[in-house]
């Protein structure tokens, strides 16, 4: 069986959230948490707050949005670059950087905290898209196109970020998606043709 770092991830990410359910310490320690990091504390929460997640539904579905995309992403970047750590780089990145924009807007606001995979889930996701943006995905055993899972996932995503109410970082879907597009176009400037010639000759 070939080696496949998005299972290593998987592997590591769910033995770590599963721990934490039942351990808050390891939330604590580990949870996105702007006004602990401030002047340039504790910043391994900017990469820590991945491993961690609210529930077992919130873990099995970035986890299994990760299974499905993570691998075949990993290939193509493997492809285009020669090593699979350029896929590391960018998953974890890209959790980082979904982060930024809440860190600068809550660093003050000592009630704000936030958990999940959510920016690396959905660069990945979005990685996907712009490769195939017509790929039939089925969501919740609906099939559509996976550029119009696309604009109802950004919806989603702003929606619950305005409405707030749990510690799920909902921006971060926001500013993962736009990080994964970024990125694979820098690693494969190419693609963004590929992606505008398909958008406009969809197959039907």
């Amino acid at each position: 069986m070939e080696f496949s770092l998005t299972i290593l991830i998987i592997a590591i990410t769910a033995a770590i959230s599963i721990s934490a359910f039942s351990r808050p310490q390891i939330t604590n320690d580990l949870i996105f948490y702007p006004a602990a990091m401030n002047g340039g504390k504790q910043l391994h929460r900017f990469i820590t707050h991945g491993l961690i997640h609210a529930d077992f539904m919130h873990l099995f579905f970035n986890m299994f949005t990760l299974y499905f995309f993570g691998r075949l992403i990993e290939s193509v970047f493997t492809l285009w670059t020669g090593s699979g750590l350029v896929f590391l780089l960018f998953y974890f990145s890209a959790i980082l950087v979904a982060s930024l924009p809440d860190y600068f807007k809550y660093k003050d606001q000592y009630h704000y905290r936030s958990l999940g995979a959510s920016g690396g889930v959905s660069a990945v996701l979005f990685s996907f898209i712009l490769l195939a943006p017509w790929e039939t995905l089925y969501i919740w055993f609906i099939p559509m196109p996976s550029i119009a899972f696309a604009v109802l996932y950004v919806g989603y995503s702003v929606y619950m970020n305005k409405r707030g109410g749990d510690n799920i970082n909902h921006g971060a879907h926001l500013w993962g998606a736009l990080y994964g597009v970024v990125f694979t176009i820098i690693v494969k400037p190419q693609i963004l043709s590929s992606f505008f010639k398909q958008l406009t000759n969809p197959p039907f």
